[in-house]
């Protein structure tokens, strides 16, 4: 297969997975046994890629809450986006100051796919006809920029899986819930990915890589990701997230079957 569509195929996966609660990661670790492993800083890239896709979906929510800063309630929605950032920010720098390195197994990405997925259930059942809020707490923000770096650290558990579970789980409407997660997504996975992809660059980590391949995969992220986000933010609106918990269980147990060294 040519490495452009490799390429293409990889980008696809990214942007179609990244913001639904499946776990990115278990499917690129499926997609590189086919293509091949590509190295970190191009899975930074197609991240970037698909974060980007996003700001039109949100360009007029936060146009709208920068043109309204006279309101207290413009003002507390970035407050608590800025403190979610800034706390995944902070703990991300310090993972990277220790050096912490994620694993190199499938192992440990297989059981926290399946976990996560028990987990959404558990939530989807416990909040069943359960009031919820439209207001979104400092709890809720900070526990958010927690999830964040959850998930960093426990590859398999889902970026957006756990920043719109946890959110519900602490009584937050599912709407709400995924907008924020779908926003802090985009600023933090933009800034992660630029600070990452910056560091291979000056190291020389970049160079040799096929300008055509990289160009394809990373629009390949963004169309995808956009059309995925806006799919779900009307998905989200009546729907349960049990079926991506039960598409995670399985995926969970065939790549503990399938890849578990």
């Amino acid at each position: 297969m040519p490495t452009w569509l490799e390429a293409i195929l990889l980008g696809l996966v990214e942007g179609l997975t990244e913001f639904i609660p499946v776990s990115s990661t278990g499917h690129l670790l499926i997609a590189e046994r086919w293509f091949g492993h590509r190295p970190d800083w191009f899975t930074v890239f197609i991240q970037v890629g698909a974060a980007l896709a996003l700001l039109p979906l949100f360009w007029t929510k936060l146009i709208g809450l920068l043109r309204s800063l006279a309101e207290q309630s413009s003002r507390d929605y970035l407050a608590k986006l800025i403190a979610a950032f800034l706390i995944t920010a902070a703990g991300g720098l310090a993972l990277d100051k220790m050096d912490f390195k994620l694993p190199e197994t499938v192992g440990p990405v297989a059981w926290a796919t399946l976990i996560g997925g028990f987990a959404i259930l558990a939530i989807e059942g416990w909040q069943k006809n359960r009031p919820s809020d439209a207001r979104i707490t400092w709890g809720i923000a900070m526990a958010c920029g927690m999830a964040q770096l959850i998930a960093a650290v426990f590859p398999g558990t889902s970026r957006s899986g756990a920043t719109i579970m946890i959110p519900i789980a602490l009584g937050l409407a599912r709407s709400e819930a995924a907008e924020f997660s779908f926003i802090l997504g985009m600023i933090t996975l933009t800034a992660a990915g630029g600070y990452k992809f910056l560091g291979a660059w000056r190291h020389g980590e970049v160079v040799g890589a096929s300008l055509t391949d990289v160009s394809l995969a990373f629009v390949a992220a963004a169309v995808s990701a956009f059309l995925v986000v806006r799919w779900l933010l009307h998905y989200v609106k009546g729907h349960s997230l049990s079926g991506f918990a039960i598409y995670r269980i399985a995926l969970g147990l065939a790549l503990l079957v399938w890849g578990p060294e």
